[in-house]
């Protein structure tokens, strides 16, 4: 187990604190924890058919991991460069097992706690100070994960959760990271600009053509270039660079009765392409957490206001329950078109799931000659789902959702 200090002192931060706890390998330590005898400090691999040594390697361990092995690696290609590599079969119900368990430990230090994939998950500890300081309770959460489930996880201590995650990134495995906003220039900003969490690869590159390489020269550029080349997504850029991010640590409610999402704009939007371009990123943000929370909708509901704050609400009852990006996404083109004109500018807007009732318990009347398109979709959707858990919101995108956005509102063919 490694600490390190990133600013001085151990005392209590003045505000918000969070913690990210990101399990090491955890599939792999799973598998470690069940049968040790089998698999502790030995180079295994979690790969889709084990038995027939064919498909990709999901997680390996740090022992693999020396050895050259990496995920995605084809499991022929993981045993070329680790011969006695120990290959196993994916266990998605005894991850889910322990993926709660953790949860559960970290839950006895604070209601505010937001899953974020199987393996991670925020923690919003500023008011806990009656378990001990930011640092004794993170090291009292990795004692107990360690000794009650015999696994490890890095933490990240930051005054929010963009920082969090980036300290528990810095140090693996069995590590404590303690990140403030004012060691931002030192730490961070000689970094290419993929290193800043929730930047992809593309945009990096993207930025290059702009001459911006570094987080230093992100947390520098001009706002209003970043907002015309990347829009809102460019203003938020500019802010993470220098280490700001408000976004709250959001627990997981039972029983919700809708799932909404909004954004004031950073300037007036006056035009249909514009405005649809938010509908899109609202879209995919909405359908995302209805998808975690194991529901579908029935109604969309747009929020538009303008910059005198008026606001109006309109809604659209959908043909079929849905939790695709791409019918929220169309229905709400279909309202903004509807019930807003070109030219007159929109200062918010805002996309609300409602009629929401559990996928396992919906019936969803299936069209034959799309039944297997529909199935395609899902099983896509599901494997974008996992890799953007694991690798961030910007690895990977639905090429339907995309082609939907080139294709317009009025375009209702549901090919990917």
């Amino acid at each position: 187990m490694g600490e390190t200090f990133v600013g001085g002192t151990e005392g209590r931060p003045a505000r918000r604190v969070i913690l990210h706890i990101d399990m090491n390998a955890f599939y792999a330590s799973v598998h470690a924890a069940v049968e040790p005898e089998k698999y502790r400090g030995k180079p295994v691999a979690v790969a889709g058919d084990a038995e027939k040594r064919r498909g990709v390697v999901v997680t390996s361990s740090y022992e693999a991991r020396a050895r050259g092995v990496r995920t995605g690696m084809t499991v022929r290609e993981a045993l070329r460069a680790c011969p006695d590599l120990i290959l196993i079969r994916p266990d998605f119900k005894l991850y889910k097992a322990y993926s709660r368990a953790f949860l559960r430990i970290a839950s006895d230090y604070t209601p505010l706690v937001e899953a974020v994939s199987i393996d991670e998950c925020y923690l919003d500890i500023t008011g806990s100070g009656p378990f001990g300081t930011p640092l004794d309770i993170a090291r009292e959460i990795q004692r107990r994960i360690r000794d009650e489930l015999s696994l490890p996880c890095s933490i990240g201590i930051a005054p929010n959760k963009l920082l969090a995650k980036m300290a528990s990134d810095m140090r693996k495995p069995d590590a404590i990271t303690i990140l403030r906003r004012r060691d931002v220039p030192r730490l961070l900003w000689d970094k290419p600009c993929d290193t800043l969490h929730g930047l992809g690869p593309k945009t990096a590159e993207k930025l290059r053509r702009l001459n911006i390489r570094t987080i230093g020269e992100l947390a520098a550029a001009d706002e209003r270039l970043l907002a015309a080349r990347f829009g809102v997504y460019g203003l938020w850029m500019k802010r993470a660079a220098h280490g700001l991010d408000d976004s709250p640590v959001q627990p997981q409610r039972e029983a919700a009765k809708s799932v909404g999402h909004s954004t004031t704009l950073p300037r007036d939007l006056t035009t249909g392409r514009e405005w649809r371009r938010v509908l899109l990123q609202l879209a995919d943000q909405t359908t995302r957490r209805l998808r975690r929370q194991g529901m579908l909708c029935r109604t969309v509901q747009v929020a538009i206001r303008d910059p005198s704050m008026r606001t109006i609400t309109r809604a659209e009852t959908l043909a079929a329950p849905t939790d695709a990006a791409v019918d929220v996404y169309r229905a709400a083109c279909r309202i903004m078109d509807a019930h807003w004109t070109e030219g007159r500018p929109v200062r918010l807007l805002g996309v609300t799931l409602q009629g929401l009732s559990p996928r396992n318990d919906t019936p969803v009347q299936l069209d034959l000659f799309r039944y297997r398109e529909m199935f395609r979709r899902e099983k896509l959707t599901e494997v974008v789902d996992r890799l953007r858990d694991k690798y961030g919101e910007t690895a990977l995108f639905s090429a339907g959702l995309l082609e939907a956005a080139r294709a317009g509102p009025e375009d209702d063919d549901d090919g990917e």
